[in-house]
């Protein structure tokens, strides 16, 4: 699954988790994507969309 958004280009980010004794490891925060439906110039395309642009309708659903 890719791992940005279509609509936002909210994608992948990095960083460090830190120990409780203060050891930093490498690790990425992905972004909640789904494959849906869209209509786009009166057409359904399938794209990658984050939920938080679904939920804000930034994208219409093709039902």
């Amino acid at each position: 699954m890719a791992n940005y958004c279509e609509v936002c280009g909210k994608g992948a980010i990095s960083g460090n988790s830190i120990t409780h004794s203060d050891k930093k490891i490498k690790r990425t925060w992905k972004p909640n994507v789904r494959k849906i439906n869209v209509m786009e110039n009166g057409i359904s395309v399938r794209k990658t969309v984050c939920t938080r642009c679904m939920r804000s309708n930034k994208v219409q659903r093709a039902v």
